[in-house]
């Protein structure tokens, strides 16, 4: 199954939009979104946003949430997801914070170690995974599973 054109049926059946605001991921969701023709019915937009100063500033993570749990964090991805919606007005957002590596990672944040925030409306989640692979492999792997998530949340009645 094609995920982008799974997500941009169900999108357009439920006449639903969806923003996304991508930190390890470099904005790779909103390339496999946006490869769809037609992708602006649906697709509001995007950042991408690598710096904390930049989540904060521009997306409005609380730079208390960030000091205590830290970029790569499920609060941090809540708080993404939150914002990217509230800037766009879009019906959905996603969000993707981690460590791709192959260096950065922790004992206690490992390298794979990645957060996906999913705001549908105004029910907000998070997913934690700990993705094994290559830098562009757990890229890949993120993105792909934050597309899944939203699927799943939109046919499971979100």
């Amino acid at each position: 199954m094609n995920l982008s054109k799974e997500l941009a049926r169900i999108l357009k059946e439920k006449n639903l939009t969806i923003s996304v605001v991508e930190s390890c991921t470099g904005g790779l969701i909103q390339k496999l979104i946006t490869d769809n023709p037609g992708s602006s019915e649906y697709f509001l937009g995007g950042v991408v946003a690598y710096s904390n100063k930049l989540k904060e500033k521009l997306i409005g993570v609380k730079r208390s949430t960030l000091l205590k749990y830290g970029a790569v964090s499920k609060e941090t991805s809540v708080e993404l997801a939150n914002g990217i919606t509230k800037i766009t007005g879009s019906s959905i957002g996603i969000s993707t914070t981690g460590i791709a590596g192959p260096g950065g990672g922790t004992k206690d944040k490992p390298v794979g170690l990645v957060y996906i925030g999913i705001r549908i409306n105004k029910k907000i989640t998070f997913y934690k995974y700990i993705f094994k692979g290559t830098r562009e492999q757990i890229r890949k792997q993120t993105a792909e599973e934050g597309l899944k998530k939203v699927i799943e949340m939109l046919n499971f009645g979100v």
